[in-house]
């Protein structure tokens, strides 16, 4: 069984969606944004195969006043079918790849999992079953990746462990690629999925869960649900595409 880290930060204003922000959403609707997103993803994680580890900032890296893991704990409670499943831990590093790279260590070192994985809150369209497929992929390869948007990842497993300093520089799923076989691991990929860090990924995400929602396919139902009240929604122009609200 994989042991899958969302590694978080706390949902409140000022210490995430920075990228968001803007012309189209202010902080508290970038906000909420992301946290729709990590109630789904973790939820996406709970309906796998999956065990889910919240992975949290300490309190010195988040702002003054803030307790990180009750910020979690309060939307997940909510969101989750038994949130006393989850585990809450916090995270050890000075960047992210250091982050990840503890995180993924100490569960296959010290905890002795088979296989750990490290999954971004922006991913919110991820479901269970790239989860489920990553665990299947992990059994014969040591790095599974799942590639976004960018050169960037949503989901990093791993049967053993890489050299993760600077592991996450961009290209990140060229990097981490680089590290895996650079320890003659071998690798394989997830389909790639969209991360919304940036106005420019909402417009590809904005259309691609309307057009889901739409065709009654299966979509993140928090992420979803918050982008039609926020009445978003991409239009062409002759420039390209514009994010706008309704």
């Amino acid at each position: 069984m994989t042991t899958v880290a969302v590694l978080a930060d706390p949902p409140v204003e000022g210490a995430v969606a920075s990228g968001l922000r803007g012309d189209v959403l202010d902080e508290a609707e970038a906000t909420a944004l992301y946290t729709a997103m990590l109630c789904d993803v973790c939820r996406a994680v709970e309906a796998s195969g999956a065990d889910l580890l919240v992975n949290y900032r300490p309190p010195e890296q988040v702002p003054d006043g803030v307790d990180p893991e009750t910020a979690l704990r309060e939307p997940l409670s909510e969101a989750l079918h038994d949130p006393d499943d989850a585990r809450y831990e916090v995270q050890v590093g000075s960047t992210h790849a250091a982050r990840v790279g503890n995180t993924v260590t100490h569960l296959l070192e010290r905890e002795g999992v088979q296989t750990a994985a490290a999954v971004t809150p922006a991913s919110g369209l991820l479901a269970r079953q790239q989860i489920d497929s990553a665990a299947m992929k992990l059994r014969s390869s040591e790095v599974v990746l799942g590639p976004a948007g960018d050169g960037r990842v949503y989901y990093a497993g791993f049967a053993e462990p890489i050299h993760f300093e600077d592991a996450y520089a961009p290209p990140t799923v060229e990097t981490l690629t680089e590290r895996a076989t650079d320890a003659d691991l071998a690798v394989d990929f997830l389909p790639s999925v969209p991360v919304v860090e940036t106005t420019a990924d909402l417009r590809t995400v904005v259309p691609l869960l309307r057009a889901r929602h739409r065709a009654d396919r299966v979509v993140p139902p928090r992420t979803t649900t918050l982008v039609e009240e926020l009445g978003l929604r991409v239009r062409g122009t002759d420039d390209g595409l514009e994010l706008l609200r309704e």
